[in-house]
C-alpha cells in the first residue's frame, strides 16, 4: 500500500510539472545568441530568448539606414530617381560593395538596391553621405531616430555595421526597425529580389544577388537583412506573410549562414503554424459620429488611426475580444489623422490594448454666415 502512494504521489507530480516540461520543450534557433520572433501588426513577441542583451549587428544596422533613406524620401529631401555623384570616403569602404568607384554617378534607385539587395558598404555611405550631408552627421540622425522609437539598447557608429568600437544593438531592437521598415512596400519590393544587375548596359555589368537566401527558398519571405562580421557572427532580420499574418524573425551571432537560416525558417514555421490573427476593426471601421463645433458639417464619423489586429493561438481559439471608445470634444477645424480619442481593445473584459481614433474626413470651420443661417434654420424647425 505505502508502495502504492509513492507511485501515485510521483504520478501526480509528474502531471504538476508537465506544463513546465511543456513550456522548456521549445527553443528555437538553439545556436543563435540572441532570438525573437514578432508579429508584426500587433507587436507581440512569439518567442524570444536573450532579446535585450546587446551584441553587434553587422549589416542589419543597414536597417536603420534605409528607414532614413526611404523616410529622406517620403519627406521630398530625397527622390528615387536623383543621380548622386560618389564620394572618395564611399568607394573606399571596404567589405561587402557594390564596387562603386570615385566620381561615379548612379541613382538613387540602384544605390538603395546596392544596399537591401547587396548589403553593398560604399552603397551605404553614398546615401548616408546624401541623406546626412556627412556619414558623421547621418550617423547622429540615425541614433536619434532610434531614441524617437524607443530602441533603449542601441548605438550606431557608422552607417553599414563593420565592427567597431561601441557599435550594438539586440534582437529586440532590430525588430522594432523592421517593424517600421514593413511599413514601407518599396523597401519589400527591393528586398524581395533574389538577383538583379546594376550598370546593366555597361562594361562595369555588377550582379547583384540577394544576401537573405530565404527570399528564394521559404516562401513568403520578402526581406529585410541579413549580417556578418567576425565579432558578430551570422545574422539576420527576416520578414515573411502567410494568411494576412506578417512575422518578423530576428537571430544574433549564429555559427553560419546555413544553419542561420535553417533556424530561422524554423521559427517562422512554429510562428505560421501555431498562430492566427484576427482583424477585429480596420482604419475604416464605423466607429459611430459625434457633433463637430464650429464645423461647416455638423457631424463626422469617428474611425481607427490603424488596423486593430489580435494575436492568438490556433489551438486555443480566437479570443473574446470587444472594445470601448473614448472620444474628446470636437472643435472645427479637424482633419484626418488628428487624435481625436481612444479605444479600449479588451479580451474577456481586460484591457490588452489602447488605439488611438481619428476622424473619416476633415471638417473645415464654417464661417460666420454659415453659421448664422444654420442657427435660423434650427430656430424655425423647433417653431414648427
Amino acid at each position: 500500500m505505502l508502495y502504492l502512494k509513492k507511485i501515485l504521489l510521483c504520478i501526480l507530480a509528474f502531471i504538476m510539472l508537465c506544463p513546465l516540461i511543456k513550456a522548456e520543450e521549445i527553443k528555437l534557433a538553439p545556436n543563435a545568441k540572441s532570438v525573437l520572433l514578432m508579429e508584426a501588426s500587433t507587436g507581440e513577441i512569439i518567442y524570444g530568448r536573450d532579446i535585450h542583451i546587446k551584441y553587434a549587428p553587422a549589416s542589419m544596422t543597414k536597417m536603420m539606414s534605409m528607414l532614413l533613406y526611404l523616410e529622406a524620401i517620403d519627406r521630398g529631401q530625397m527622390s528615387w530617381d536623383e543621380k548622386i555623384k560618389v564620394s572618395v570616403n564611399a568607394s573606399s569602404m571596404g567589405g561587402s560593395q557594390i564596387l562603386l568607384e570615385t566620381g561615379e554617378i548612379m541613382s538613387v534607385t540602384d544605390l538603395f538596391k546596392g544596399v537591401a539587395i547587396g548589403s553593398g558598404n560604399d552603397a551605404s555611405v553614398a546615401l548616408a553621405e546624401r541623406v546626412g550631408g556627412t556619414e558623421a552627421h547621418f550617423v547622429q540622425m540615425m541614433n536619434n531616430r532610434a531614441k524617437e522609437l524607443g530602441l533603449k539598447n542601441s548605438n550606431f557608429k557608422n552607417s553599414h555595421g563593420l565592427d567597431i568600437a561601441n557599435h550594438y544593438s539586440t534582437a529586440y531592437d532590430m525588430a522594432l526597425i523592421a517593424r517600421e521598415l514593413v511599413k514601407y512596400d518599396k523597401l519589400l519590393e527591393y528586398t524581395s529580389i533574389y538577383e538583379t544587375y546594376l550598370r546593366a548596359n555597361t562594361d562595369r555589368k555588377f550582379w547583384l544577388v540577394n544576401t537573405n537566401k530565404l527570399v528564394r527558398f521559404y516562401q513568403g519571405v520578402d526581406g529585410i537583412k541579413t549580417g556578418y562580421t567576425n565579432e558578430a557572427g551570422h545574422c539576420l532580420t527576416a520578414t515573411a506573410q502567410k494568411d494576412g499574418m506578417r512575422l518578423i524573425a530576428v537571430v544574433f551571432g549564429e555559427p553560419d549562414g546555413t544553419i542561420r537560416n535553417n533556424e530561422v525558417s524554423a521559427m517562422l514555421d512554429y510562428g505560421f503554424n501555431v498562430y492566427g490573427l484576427e482583424r477585429v476593426l480596420s482604419n475604416e471601421s464605423n466607429l459611430g459620429t459625434v457633433n463637430v463645433a464650429g464645423g461647416k458639417k455638423r457631424t463626422v464619423t469617428i474611425v481607427p488611426t490603424e488596423d486593430v489586429n489580435i494575436l492568438y493561438q490556433k489551438s486555443v481559439g480566437k479570443k473574446n475580444i470587444t472594445y470601448k471608445v473614448k472620444v474628446d470634444k470636437l472643435s472645427a477645424p479637424i482633419k484626418r489623422g488628428d487624435i481625436v480619442g481612444s479605444i479600449d481593445i479588451l479580451d474577456n473584459d481586460k484591457i490588452i490594448r489602447n488605439i488611438n481614433v481619428t476622424v473619416s474626413e476633415d471638417i473645415k470651420k464654417a464661417n460666420i454666415l454659415e453659421l448664422y443661417i444654420r442657427h435660423l434654420g434650427d430656430i424655425i424647425k423647433g417653431l414648427s
